[in-house]
């Protein structure tokens, strides 16, 4: 009976000082179903990368160079996406970069809504053309 008090009370105590993360980790956001949503939305948006980069390069070097540096890199990154939204969906369902769902390409930088470097590397979505709509608050009135 000894033996049993001092075991529980060591596993009691060993219980209650250990800390334990019971959260999510930082991967399990990445799936098998995200990464077809992604080489989908890669696909089928792909294009978008075109003159996104044309108004990138327009607001950063100027006219000349949105039009022409602009026209052929948004392309480059167009085939890159989309080869990348292919590679996705054909092997959605296995993990296989590092043993994760994750994009295969890197990302590096900050612009406040996505983790990107506009001149390497690519965003995990394809860019949103347009009105963009990451507010989450309008100016209305009420009566």
């Amino acid at each position: 009976m000894r033996k049993i008090l001092l075991s529980a009370t060591a596993i009691l105590l060993t219980a209650t000082c250990s800390y334990a993360d019971i959260q999510a980790p930082p991967g399990s956001t990445y799936t098998s179903s995200r990464k077809l949503g992604r080489g989908l939305s890669n696909i089928l948006f792909g294009l978008t990368e075109i003159p996104e980069q044309i108004v990138r390069k327009n607001e950063t070097y100027g006219r000349k160079a949105g039009y022409t540096y602009g026209l052929v890199d948004g392309t480059s990154r167009a085939f890159r996406r989309i080869g990348y939204g292919f590679y996705e969906v054909f092997t959605f369902s296995c993990p296989t970069f590092h043993g994760t769902f994750k994009q295969p390409y890197m990302k590096c930088g900050v612009d406040n809504r996505i983790e990107m470097n506009v001149h390497d590397g690519l965003s995990e979505f394809p860019p949103i053309l347009g009105a963009e709509g990451y507010y989450s608050h309008v100016r209305t009135q009420r009566f």
